[in-house]
């Protein structure tokens, strides 16, 4: 009896200690992974792939050169749209102007032999009046006279007219024609000095080049991504809560997330819950969760933080007030 009671006399103690431990256990976390938001960086045109000038695992700071496409056939078509521009512009700028200086002197030259032979009509034709005073001529040769008169006169008239229109502008509606045709060709060229700026392609913002797909020398398709680059703090982490509990989470909501090598714990807020539930994913090892109706949760850490864990790391979330403090 006295060997009973020793034992039940040390069992208590190591009673009290067993629940104090259970007391500082956390409450179960939720399973889920490390992901990462990546930006496929590709060119809108296909190309072959002329210089890469990154490599996987390289930090780029944002408009660095990530790589580039053979641009040859995009650098004649721009040139080819800068000379069709200077040759609308060159037209629509004649429109807006007179004949040249030499066509509107030849024009003054016959209007002037003109004005010439019409005096010497006008002498004729009062000589000629004289003489049919004089009964020397028939009226009939006044009669040519006259003609030949009003037939210089009119040449005159002519001429005046052909010169004033060779100083005239052209008509508002070609020059309009022009204007429009010189801008349609500088919106062509503007296409054109896109096309050759698309095929060199920068860091869209500041990240760690994830993975490159193409080596240089080979023919990449438009569209297709030649790399992918992992922003700053474009880690999140995304965990599967079982639909009993979900309802308990809202956005915005704190957590703190767990993982091997982390350190202290990473705290984060929900950014999304699934609408529609799932079964638990066979990325997650847990036996415990493993086919169970689970909804996907997202949680974004802080920038800084965000640095902390690695896309496709196993992680561990627990509501904020879930982890112990720290002592």
């Amino acid at each position: 009896m006295p060997n009973t009671f020793m034992r039940v006399q040390v069992s208590w103690p190591c009673l009290l200690l067993g629940l104090a431990a259970c007391g500082d256990k956390p409450a179960p976390a939720w399973s889920g992974y490390a992901e990462g938001d990546y930006v496929y960086v590709a060119a809108p045109l296909a190309g072959t792939l002329a210089t890469l000038a990154v490599e996987a695992g390289q930090d780029v700071a944002r408009g660095a050169p990530l790589f580039a496409l053979d641009a040859d056939p995009e650098r004649a078509a721009r040139a080819e749209g800068e000379a069709r521009l200077a040759q609308a512009n060159a037209q629509a700028a004649d429109t807006g102007k007179g004949r040249r200086a030499d066509e509107i002197a030849v024009v003054q030259a016959q209007l002037t032999q003109a004005r010439a032979q019409a005096a010497l009509a006008a002498s004729d034709l009062l000589r000629q009046q004289q003489l049919v005073t004089q009964g020397f001529v028939t009226a009939a040769r006044l009669d040519d006279a006259k003609t030949t008169l009003a037939q210089a006169q009119a040449r005159v008239a002519e001429l005046q007219a052909a010169l004033q229109v060779a100083r005239l502008p052209s008509r508002s509606d070609e020059q309009q024609a022009a204007r429009a045709q010189a801008a349609a060709a500088a919106q062509a060229l503007r296409q054109q000095q896109w096309r050759e700026q698309q095929m060199r392609q920068v860091a869209p913002t500041a990240g760690r080049v994830a993975d490159t797909y193409y080596r240089v020398g080979e023919w990449v398709n438009a569209g297709t991504p030649v790399l992918s680059l992992l922003p700053e703090g474009a880690t999140k982490a995304r965990f599967f809560v079982p639909e009993g509990e979900v309802g308990g989470l809202t956005p915005g909501q704190a957590v703190s997330i767990h993982c091997d090598g982390c350190g202290a714990p990473i705290d984060a807020r929900i950014t999304r819950i699934a609408t529609q539930a799932e079964y638990t994913p066979p990325v997650i090892y847990s036996n415990a969760q493993r086919a169970k109706l689970v909804f996907m949760v997202e949680a974004r850490p802080a920038a800084a933080d965000a640095k902390r864990i690695k896309p496709g790391q196993p992680l561990d979330v627990r509501r904020a007030a879930d982890h112990p403090a720290s002592s």
